[in-house]
């Protein structure tokens, strides 16, 4: 057993540890929270651009982020319990936990950069399909519909891409592409001379990506910060962890 006078010089020490862990274990906490909001809206403001690719491999980021930031507001909490507590085996633990959520936020990071051009080839053929085989009723028209009233613009690359399509045909150009619904006439949307000043003229799909780069670099930014913040939690609970089991430090 150490000396009296060693354990009393070490008392300050683990006491100052565990004031910095609880602190981070708290801001952890309210970081899962924030992955979880993060998850949700990724999920409701991509979702048009999601539902496109019900045909074809679709990312689940959204649901990873959810997922992830439920076992970080369950893992925090533990965080805290096991600070409190000052059980060596729950602070390994809790520093092998964050050590995983580190590795696997920091590979979905990585994956995520490097395919991000599959993604957006994937996109690009999942559009030009919906477009295609628009109907106006099924889940992937309806995700055009929303893209095109949403960002303000008409087919793939211009409203003319509708004329290969068998809704035109029929239907002429979708009312989703109409700057003002009530000058869109049937008649209208089935003449391209006349339509041409009334629809969208921008293509959907540069924007789209464009929307789609820009939220989902706001989701890796996050993640990104989130994964290297628990590198602070992973030294403080191990070196609280060595310092209670060296010490034999017992709680009050």
């Amino acid at each position: 057993m150490s000396p009296p006078s060693r354990r009393l010089q070490t008392k300050p020490v683990i006491t100052c540890l565990k004031t910095f862990l609880i602190s981070y274990s708290l801001i952890f906490w309210v970081t899962g929270v924030i992955l979880l909001a993060v998850g949700v809206w990724g999920k409701v403001s991509l979702e048009d651009y999601f539902s496109l690719s019900s045909n074809e491999s679709s990312t689940n980021a959204p649901y990873v982020l959810i997922g992830t930031g439920a076992t970080i507001v369950i893992f925090g909490l533990f965080g805290c319990f096991a600070t409190c507590r000052g059980s060596p085996w729950m602070l390994k633990l809790y520093a092998m936990f964050l050590t995983l959520v580190f590795l696997a936020e920091l590979v979905a990071g990585v994956s995520g950069f490097i395919f991000r051009h599959e993604i957006k080839a994937k996109l690009d053929v999942a559009y030009k399909h919906a477009v295609e085989s628009y109907n106006s009723t099924d889940s992937s028209s309806i995700a055009v519909d929303a893209i095109q009233r949403n960002l303000h613009c008409c087919g793939v690359t211009n409203y003319t891409d509708w004329v290969k399509t068998k809704y035109f045909a029929e239907k002429g150009i979708p009312a989703s592409c109409c700057k003002d619904s009530n000058n869109c006439k049937p008649e209208i949307l089935k003449d391209l001379d006349k339509v041409q000043t009334e629809v969208y003229n921008t293509g959907c799909f540069a924007l789209m990506t464009n929307v789609m780069e820009a939220n989902l670099g706001i989701i890796a930014g996050i993640s990104f910060g989130i994964a290297f913040f628990q590198l602070i939690g992973i030294f403080l609970s191990c070196c609280l962890s060595r310092y209670i089991t060296n010490n034999q430090y017992e709680m009050v």
